[in-house]
């Protein structure tokens, strides 16, 4: 029989009770998710066995590529704007600032999205599960962050999807953020979630995140002097690159 939701949140639970038990001991709150976090099952056959294996950059992955004002445009900011036409959903303002561990602003750099749409699903031939293609909306754009570190997107509002880690696997709504810094190697990844979805408590990747305080700066806040009237809703996120207060990076820091 597959595993049902009530098999995986058990998990979490207790992997988060374990957790808990563990830093009121004093141990350390961890930062990163077990490479082999149970309920998150392709974790168990796909996380590294052995320990991992540092080796030297390549110069040309520390000094290049690098982008400037004349690769990115505003048009590439509003994803709204990629069709030939209105696309579906509830249209949002998403900004904030790329922060680093002192509050500085990081300048100039190149913030990538990529997103379900309205209904739950990629424009991407591996996704196949029955929720309809919109032919306005492609789901991916790209900025620059100015003088204060902000960036700034107007897209549509991600619908949850099934991803079959378990019956009746969903994700929570969420848009997938790349940081580049000044070079390939130095690119984050990480996930932004909107406030109060109900399936936060269901989703082995959101919880595989061990603390509650990182978990919640990977949320949203909705700012209503953001919102456009007759227009769009708004959203507030900043990224914070290290330091005790960062935003949980897929790749680590």
């Amino acid at each position: 029989m597959p595993d049902t939701q009530a098999d995986i949140d058990r998990e979490i639970a207790d992997i988060s009770t374990a957790v808990a038990k563990a830093v009121a001991g004093g141990e350390p709150e961890p930062e990163q998710p077990l490479r082999d976090y149970k309920p998150y099952r392709s974790t168990v056959l796909r996380h590294p066995h052995q320990p991992l294996i540092l080796t030297e950059q390549a110069d040309t992955e520390l000094r290049g590529p690098v982008f400037g004002v004349t690769d990115v445009t505003e048009l590439d900011r509003d994803l709204t704007r990629h069709g030939l036409g209105e696309p579906l959903g509830e249209r949002i303002t998403l900004t904030g600032r790329v922060l680093d561990r002192d509050g500085r602003p990081v300048r100039r750099q190149l913030v990538e999205v990529w997103q379900a749409n309205a209904a739950g699903r990629y424009a991407h031939h591996r996704d196949q599960h029955p929720a309809p293609l919109d032919p306005n909306f492609t789901g991916t754009g790209r900025c620059l962050t100015d003088d204060e570190g902000r960036y700034s997107f107007t897209t549509i509002k991600p619908g949850a999807y099934p991803w079959r880690n378990h019956l009746n696997a969903w994700r929570p709504a969420h848009i997938h953020f790349s940081i580049f810094g000044t070079a390939f190697a130095q690119r984050l990844v990480t996930q932004m979630y909107f406030p109060n979805d109900p399936l936060f408590r269901h989703d082995p990747i959101f919880n595989s995140v061990p603390s509650e305080a990182a978990r919640q700066r990977m949320i949203a806040t909705y700012d209503h002097d953001l919102s456009s009237p007759e227009l769009s809703l708004g959203y507030r996120w900043d990224i914070v690159l290290d330091g005790p207060s960062a935003t949980w990076m897929e790749e680590g820091r």
